[in-house]
């Protein structure tokens, strides 16, 4: 059941990522979506909206990454060194 919530919770920033994707993409194109009144306005929330959405999938996949040891060794974590300060 653990597996399937953090599925979901992966899946909600991607789709996150895919709608910026999109709303970019139809900026390029001409294509005005109905909420926005602007392209410049509709290309920063797509933009936002994909920032969001990469920044929340990496940040997992590298805080995953790092409690399995598998980052190089500038990434992994420094509790040893704080330790005696």
């Amino acid at each position: 059941m653990t597996r399937i919530i953090a599925l979901v919770i992966m899946l909600i920033p991607g789709i996150f990522a895919a709608i910026g994707i999109k709303l970019m993409r139809d900026v390029l194109f001409g294509l005005l979506i109905s909420p926005f009144p602007y392209l410049w306005l509709q290309f920063l929330a797509g933009l936002f909206l994909f920032i969001i959405g990469l920044t929340f999938v990496a940040g997992f996949i590298f805080y995953r990454d790092r409690k399995h040891n598998k980052v190089q060794p500038r990434f992994k974590s420094n509790k040893k060194k704080h330790e005696g300060q």
